[in-house]
């Protein structure tokens, strides 16, 4: 029988120390020196402007936590998912959505606090009067990444044949930029919070779909969705609700869908038995922060909205492996 010691725990109370070597990293652009080829310690200093000490102690860390690695001849390169989208001059550059969130870190040390405060929780949250402005800075982070979860639903989800589809929460209106471009004749409606739908049609715009996408500004929650719908999809929005809100607006979905519509839901759910993924418990956690009534959903509870609303053939998958599912569902017809 092993032997228990505090090592599991040394490493969960001094985490953030982690997180914090990441951002200077990303603060230093030392992925993309790296990639452009400073191998030593010596030329990540020169790269970077810092000290060859400050550069080493660096390089440590990040070997240390796989960002780094070394090649054949012993010169630092960057790990394959780095390489892929931690350099800032590929298109493909996610640093802003891992920076999104840095701005909380001095809440989530006032974490107990926020706990104990018995204030009930608004319904939007996050989104609760939000600006033109505040939604720019939002998907100037969160487009990059969007755009990927776009391209992965477009290849595992066929909408050939489908005419029309509602993209609840669009945001930039990456799922329907992308569903639009892969499949003949299908059009999109972006729904969104109205000073949301302002930047939307700035990125519709600038990926030229605006004959093909059109936006309609409004809450989900409680105003009506768009009509004429044959598929609809709600993406990453998942632990801002509560389960009944979910439950609303699965069920509105539903009503509007045309007979025959498909629903997808992807978002950070929880597993069956309530345990994990450790990413969707702590997107539910993170909804304190904005005051909202949002949690962390499972898999069984998604299956549930979808079938009390209505929905036949339903049924959940992996859609990012311990990161996102996709709930989907037929309303008969």
């Amino acid at each position: 029988m092993s032997r228990i010691d505090t090592t599991r725990l040394q490493r969960l109370a001094r985490a953030y120390t982690e997180t914090a070597v990441f951002y200077a990293a990303i603060d230093l652009d030392l992925f993309t020196h790296v990639s452009q080829g400073a191998g030593t310690i010596a030329e990540v200093a020169a790269a970077t402007g810092i000290s060859e000490l400050n550069a080493e102690r660096l390089v440590v860390v990040a070997l240390a936590l796989d960002l780094l690695r070394r090649d054949d001849n012993g010169r630092l390169v960057n790990a394959p998912d780095c390489e892929t989208f931690m350099v800032s001059t590929s298109e493909r550059f996610a640093g802003p959505w891992m920076t999104f969130t840095r701005g909380e870190v001095p809440a989530w040390f006032d974490l107990t606090e926020r706990l104990q405060d018995p204030s009930p929780p608004s319904e939007l949250g996050l989104y609760d009067g939000i600006t033109v402005e505040r939604a720019r800075r939002y998907h100037a982070a969160t487009y990059s990444i969007g755009m990927g979860a776009g391209r992965r639903f477009c290849r595992t989800v066929d909408l050939t044949g489908r005419r029309k589809m509602m993209d609840l929460g669009g945001g930039s209106g990456a799922y329907s930029i992308n569903a639009v471009s892969t499949f003949d004749g299908l059009e999109a409606v972006v729904f969104d919070l109205p000073a949301v739908t302002v930047v939307t049609e700035e990125y519709l715009e600038r990926n030229d779909v605006t004959d093909r996408v059109t936006t309609m500004g409004g809450d989900f929650i409680n105003d009506p969705l768009p009509t004429g719908c044959d598929v609809a999809v709600m993406a990453s929005n998942l632990p801002i609700y509560d389960g009944p809100n979910i439950q609303k607006v699965v069920s509105k979905t539903f009503d509007a869908l045309e007979p025959g519509g498909e629903m997808h839901l992807i978002g950070e759910t929880l597993d069956s038995d309530g345990v994990g993924p450790l990413d969707a418990a702590l997107w539910g956690m993170a909804e304190i922060h904005y005051g909202s009534g949002g949690r962390s959903h499972t898999v069984d509870e998604c299956i549930g909205y979808f079938r009390t609303a209505g929905f036949v053939d339903v049924e959940n998958t992996d859609f990012v492996p311990n990161t996102l599912t996709r709930t989907f569902g037929r309303k008969p017809g």
